[in-house]
């Protein structure tokens, strides 16, 4: 009998990806994360082991972290400390909570625009990215818990409600890439200070931002019901553009255009959230169930294969996109659909995992 996908891909991941490999990123956190998410609900004990000797080596016994600069004010370096709480509970070594405090101090010195929402990076100045609050949210929430701190519980809250109500679009309940609060930018908008299209990555990322921080958030928190109409909202807008496939589009609405293709870490992180708030109740119904499934099935299918040696790998990963820097990335459709398409991204491969674990979770209720 075979294990669980999610443990097979985990498993491929360790055969690659060895101990002095890792760096500060976001997506090394990211798989990382998924790898022990899905160890611990299947009881499986070999993979902290592993996630352990990753996190070894960068993290010193005053809580420095290699490769990490407080100065570069970037949200991508917070991600990879979610991991940091659990290897503090199950080693007892302190310089994984030391590590999580300058992660913390980052965040208390990160600047923000007006509207209280934190840049997304120190060179990306007045400027929102849904990126930005995977990258630091549910770090931030289970921070919180861990210190039962209410300010920080109501600052992500915050972020995550007016995030929401300035870049969403009216029109289609799907919330675009970016906002430029100072208008400086040549993707943004004279008027909206919005970028041009949907990133289907994008918004998984804040789909997924507000369902993860509501596993920390108290549950009489003022903001609690905000966040969860905004899953449902957001998930129903989702849904209406899946393709027929079971997957979603690089660039969300913009379906068969040429040039348009499926994408796998997108399509990965919109299963995850219908599956985990379905299970949680965020989302009513099973409404969302079958969509979800169809979309990991047509993953399988189109881009899931095993090599002789028994190693699973993923294709269909957009390698990354953003706006502005140099060269300069306009927002534009063409931009989004020209940018590398990779096999094995953990960007693509950690949300792959997690969803998996929720339909594992569902098979074992």
């Amino acid at each position: 009998m075979k294990a669980p996908l999610s443990l097979r891909m985990a498993e491929s991941v360790r055969r690659r990806y060895r101990p002095g490999m890792m760096e500060w990123h976001y997506e090394h956190g990211l798989v990382l994360y998924a790898s022990l998410r899905a160890a611990e609900i299947h009881g499986d004990d070999t993979v902290y082991p592993w996630v352990y000797s990753m996190y070894d080596p960068l993290i010193g016994s005053d809580g420095s972290i290699k490769g990490f600069n407080e100065g570069d004010h970037n949200l991508d370096f917070i991600n990879a400390g979610k991991t940091l709480f659990a290897l503090a509970d199950r080693s007892g070594e302190e310089r994984f909570l030391l590590a999580a405090d300058r992660l913390h101090h980052q965040l208390m010195t990160q600047p923000r625009c007006k509207c209280g929402v934190f840049w997304h990076k120190g060179i990306y100045p007045w400027q929102i990215w849904l990126d930005g609050l995977y990258m630091e949210g549910p770090f931030t929430a289970a921070y919180s818990k861990r210190h039962d701190d209410m300010t920080g519980f109501d600052d992500i809250a915050d972020q995550l409600v007016t995030t929401h109500e300035l870049l969403t679009d009216k029109e289609t309940g799907l919330p675009y890439h970016a906002y430029d609060e100072s208008r400086g930018m040549k993707w943004s908008d004279d008027d909206t200070g919005l970028s041009p299209h949907f990133w289907t990555r994008a918004i998984g990322w804040y789909l997924m931002a507000c369902i993860d921080v509501l596993d920390f958030l108290p549950a009489d928190h003022p903001k609690r019901d905000a966040i969860i109409g905004i899953i449902r909202e957001l998930s129903a807008a989702v849904l209406r553009v899946q393709d027929e496939s079971g997957m979603w589009w690089q660039v969300t609405d913009e379906g068969t255009r040429s040039g348009n293709y499926l994408e796998t870490s997108g399509s990965s992180m919109f299963a995850y959230s219908f599956l985990k708030g379905t299970r949680l109740g965020y989302l009513e119904g099973d409404g969302y169930v079958a969509p979800a499934l169809k979309a990991l099935d047509a993953i399988a299918e189109k881009y899931l294969t095993e090599d002789s040696d028994g190693e699973l790998h993923l294709g269909g990963i957009c390698s990354v996109a953003g706006l502005g820097g140099n060269p300069y990335r306009d927002g534009s459709f063409r931009y989004y659909i020209s940018e590398r398409i990779k096999l094995d991204d953990f960007k693509g491969v950690g949300p792959f995992i997690l969803a998996c674990t929720e339909r594992e979770l569902r098979e074992k209720a």
